[in-house]
């Protein structure tokens, strides 16, 4: 080996470049970022041939001093930080200092920048080999200008690289929309070839920001997306934006950003808090939409791991985990079906009001069965009670949560791999309230013969498979299997969860050998897992007896189980296997205990689950992800017919 020396500046700075600049789109993060940082509230960008020709920035920031212009092409210069208790809380996007030198060693890069007590602009640019600035007098408003031609022109093994131009502005425009999204303040403008591509004005109300990511993203989402503003003062966590509808699900993961005060992140602890919110509602391989805002203390989240600045370290993992996944997960849950159901400008009539009826009259059960003979040409099943999956008057009691667990306990005896396989539905399942009917009967005394429930009225059953409906707005198509679905095993789960774990002690106890950090986690856990139903022993560096099991899970295969359990605890701090097993187990309950294809329901039976789904958390989806309900608005269907055309 040939003796110790220094590197040369521009062999330095060109060794820095393989980690910040990759690709133009590199380029334009890192430049859009110090325009940001610079105060900046219109950039323009203007782009060439993908980036590789040109890519030139313009902005109205503070600008930049004539005797830092030079020193803002050095590595390690920047004004962002000054000691370490600044690096602890960083508060800018940019703070290494790196990017305008690691980017004018692989390119022709020219500064020009003017402050506002300046009289004239400046302008910088770096030749040679040891690539000196020459800093000259320009013309130039308040603000900068960073013009990059010809990137990689002395680096051609990293130009060969590059993609074609199609592509690499493909990468370079989704970098302008990452931060288009997390600045609705600011206007950006976007130009490829002399074309506009965006040209977004600065969006203070919430329309206006709501107009900006339909733009960027997809109108769609937008239409299928819930607001989220919850804040928690303990903790001093925010969390806002706006998270899809369960149905707006992506076949990949191209439509979630998350940003972090202000910094788009991706990070396991949110991925993983995310798809936990949407796991009971997702179509299995389906990925969720959401665009949100996390504001937190900057102290408590390190952004200094990685050149990019991609990532991000919490220093309190778990609480950030279950504070997203609490707000997503509830937000989710109130989904009503009144969130879909838009009322029309003339409303319906309520099909059980007879004509001649004064508004506000109460239907009696004589008018009420009248009212569904005409309406329905079906017969009304014989016998009462939860019968082979029917959705019949219920005449049982609600089921208590010892009852569930002990039917759960019996299942997943017979069947352990439920969830996975077909299983014999279970009989004999109540799950609905005392004379089920008559308070359906009794849902139709309305106030005023306008109103109409979201879901409205049954008009009749299509083929044994669909409820068709009418409310305010039209028509209303249910899929009774999957909407029943929904509603046994919602409460299911409620009466599970109404009294705790139970536990039984296993004959043998199972060892099992894990990591000697999986078994410190179990150590120092040991309350969390007994209150999941486990009794673990440490017995060894590296072994773990369980000598107690939730009655749940005894007959399946618990030291697996636990040994994803302990991998998510040591990873994000928490798990939620245990419940998702469990889940999985009422899950395949419900659905063989609910109304099967073809089975014949009176109005009656219609109505009920109507108003149930109505009530009921995630009604819009089944526990497999399909959804449960649509509406057809009158002017779908006068489209369908060239009504008014």
């Amino acid at each position: 080996m040939s003796r110790i020396h220094l590197l040369t500046p521009r062999l330095a700075n060109q060794i820095a470049a393989g980690e910040v600049v990759e690709r133009p789109a590199s380029v334009v993060k890192e430049i859009l970022e110090n325009s940001l940082d610079a105060g900046a509230t219109r950039i323009e960008l203007d782009i060439e041939q993908g980036g590789v020709k040109l890519i030139r920035l313009r902005d109205d920031g503070r600008g930049i001093e004539k005797d830092d212009l030079a020193l803002a092409l050095s590595r390690h210069a920047t004004s962002k930080i000054r000691n370490l208790d600044d690096l602890e809380a960083v508060e800018s996007l940019g703070f290494r200092g790196e990017a305008l030198a690691s980017i004018s060693s692989v390119s022709r890069l020219t500064l020009t920048s003017r402050t506002e007590d300046q009289d004239t602009a400046w302008q910088v640019q770096t030749e040679g080999r040891d690539m000196l600035a020459e800093v000259a007098p320009a013309a130039h408003p308040q603000g900068s200008t960073v013009e990059v031609r010809d990137l990689f022109f002395n680096t051609p093994a990293r130009r060969k690289f590059l993609k074609t131009e199609k592509t690499e502005f493909k990468h370079l425009e989704e970098v302008v929309k990452r931060l288009a999204l997390s600045r609705f303040d600011v206007g950006f403008t976007l130009r490829h070839n002399q074309k506009v591509i965006h040209q977004l004005r600065p969006a203070t109300t919430e329309a206006e920001q709501e107009r900006r990511i339909a733009s960027l993203l997809a109108p769609a989402f937008i239409e299928s997306s819930m607001k989220v503003d919850v804040a928690a003062e303990a903790s001093g966590l925010r969390i806002w934006g706006w998270v899809g509808l369960p149905t707006f699900s992506r076949s990949q993961a191209d439509l979630q950003y998350f940003f972090v005060n202000g910094r788009i992140i991706r990070d396991r602890v949110v991925s993983h808090a995310l798809r936990q919110a949407y796991q009971d509602v997702l179509y299995h391989g389906r990925h969720p939409a959401y665009v949100l805002y996390m504001e937190l203390d900057p102290k408590l989240v390190d952004v200094n791991v990685h050149p990019t600045k991609h990532e991000v370290r919490f220093r309190e993992s778990r609480l950030v985990h279950d504070f997203i996944f609490r707000t997503t997960h509830r937000v989710i849950a109130d989904i009503r079906p009144e969130a879909g159901a838009e009322p029309a400008s003339e409303p319906a009539v309520n099909p059980f009001l007879q004509l001649g009826q004064a508004p506000g009259a109460v239907v009696s059960q004589q008018d009420f069965q009248q009212s569904r003979m005409a309406l329905s040409q079906s017969e009304r099943p014989q016998g009462g009670g939860f019968q082979g999956g029917g959705y019949q008057g219920y005449q049982g009691e609600r089921p208590s949560g010892n009852e569930v667990r002990d039917q759960v306990a019996q299942y997943a005896q017979l069947h352990p791999q439920a969830g996975s396989t077909v299983a014999a539905p279970v009989t004999s399942m109540p799950v609905g309230g005392a004379g089920y009917a008559a308070q359906a009967a009794a849902s139709l005394a309305v106030a005023d013969d306008t109103r109409c429930p979201p879901l409205g009225y049954a008009l009749a059953q299509l083929h044994g498979v669909f409820i068709l409906a009418q409310n305010d707005s039209g028509l209303i198509v249910v899929d009774m299997h999957a909407a029943h679905e929904r509603v046994v095993y919602e409460r299911m789960k409620a009466a599970y969860d109404a009294e705790g774990v139970r536990s039984q002690p296993l004959l043998v106890p199972v060892s099992m050998a894990v990591s000697s950090g999986e078994a410190d986690c179990a150590e120092e856990q040991s309350d969390v897992f007994g209150q999941l139903g486990f009794e673990i022993a440490r017995m060894g560096e590296e072994t773990l007896v369980i000598r107690q099991v939730p009655v749940s899970l005894a007959a399946g295969d618990v030291s697996n189980l636990l040994q994803d359990v302990l991998g998510e605890m040591v990873q994000y701090g928490s798990s939620q296997k245990i419940q998702q097993h469990t889940n999985e187990l009422l899950a395949t309950m419900a659905c063989h205990g609910s109304v099967r294809a073809n089975r014949q329901l009176t109005i009656t039976e219609m109505n009920a689950l109507l108003r149930d789904m109505e009530q009921t958390e995630r009604s819009g989806q089944c526990n497999h992800g399909r959804p449960t309900w649509t509406q057809m608005s009158m002017t779908d269907l006068d489209g369908l017919f060239m009504r008014g055309q």
